[in-house]
């Protein structure tokens, strides 16, 4: 039986979990808190992120090393700023063959690193044993069991079939891609976009704003991807629009639910009240997603306007205003 590690006990890291579970791959989850893991290892339950789920049979740990032995998928379910850190840290319990697929969605700060590259980076392994996970996975609806689809990308096809084995269910339909850059692009700016929706729904803004901005979002993202590689066909699927959609309109989207809050003129600190703690990746990621585009010269002008809100003090008004003053051009 394939054994996978998920290290992460967040809401998408147990969601993941489960989905693996029910799919027959043998499962441990690794938990940063001793307290999540015990809650796991003998309540089947994560009561600090998904409470009303039951979850199937799995093992639950806080020791790494103890998850990672004799581990065929190492399942990386960290907030992307934090992922080389606990690289550093796993790094020398990964199995040499092991297959790593990253949940992590960002840019990391700094680097301008794609969450493959970072791994590539720590653990030294070679891209054919890098896949990532991108597409419309809001964790609570993936652990009720409602039915989702998602992308598997990784450089290496036949490693991506036999990722997709491991955790193909009857609710959960993973597809597989070769165009890592296109996924983890798309997941990364996603985000960002989100928040801009956000912000906007909590102006009061209504459906012809969401779906202007979600559209010339995708347009940015498209702009970002074909220059660092990507194909234009894989943002237009499932890890490019089908995410974007999700995470823009839904309120159970961390990055919407965040921008909502400044919308409605909220602080950042209630915003980050308002999502519980919980890490709303594009807060992060637009530093790092604007110095990106900025060095393959590509024009991003809402993820400008969403740096300047969370990180220049810039009132979401005159974010807008700044965005309708632009000059008219083609589409």
């Amino acid at each position: 039986m394939t054994r996978a590690a998920v290290l992460g006990a967040g809401s998408w890291g147990t969601a993941f979990a489960k989905v693996l579970a029910d799919a027959g791959t043998d499962v441990t989850i690794w938990a940063r808190r001793p307290e999540v893991a015990k809650a796991l290892a003998t309540e089947h339950r994560n009561p600090f992120y998904l409470p009303d789920v039951q979850l199937p049979s799995l093992t639950a740990t806080h020791d790494h090393a103890e998850a990672l032995d004799g581990a065929d998928i190492v399942v990386l379910a960290v907030p992307s700023q934090s992922l080389r850190a606990n690289l550093e840290t796993w790094r020398d319990s990964i199995g040499p063959d092991a297959a790593l697929l990253s949940l992590a969605k960002g840019i990391e700060t700094g680097t301008l690193l794609r969450m493959s590259q970072v791994i590539g980076a720590v653990t030294g392994a070679d891209e054919s044993r890098i896949a990532v996970l991108s597409g419309p996975n809001l964790a609570k609806e993936i652990a009720a069991e409602q039915p989702a689809a998602t992308v598997i990308a990784c450089t290496d096809a036949a490693r991506a079939v036999a990722l997709q084995q491991a955790c193909a269910n009857g609710y959960f339909r993973p597809y597989t891609n070769t165009d890592v850059i296109g996924c983890e692009i798309g997941g990364a700016c996603k985000n960002v976009i989100a928040l801009a929706c956000g912000i906007a729904s909590g102006m009061g803004l209504g459906d012809n704003s969401i779906a202007s901005l979600i559209t010339r979002g995708l347009a940015e993202i498209i702009r970002l991807g074909v220059a660092l590689g990507a194909e234009p066909v894989t943002l237009a699927g499932l890890a490019g629009v089908g995410d974007l959609v999700a995470t823009c309109t839904s309120p159970l989207s961390r990055n919407r639910s965040f921008g909502h809050v400044l919308g409605a003129g909220g602080s950042m600190e209630a915003a980050q009240e308002a999502t519980h703690g919980q890490v709303a990746e594009g807060v992060k990621s637009c530093t790092s997603v604007r110095a990106l585009a900025a060095a393959h010269n590509v024009e991003m002008p809402l993820t400008t306007s969403v740096h300047q809100v969370c990180h220049e003090g810039v009132s979401v008004r005159e974010a807008v205003g700044n965005l309708l003053g632009r000059r008219i051009k083609p589409e």
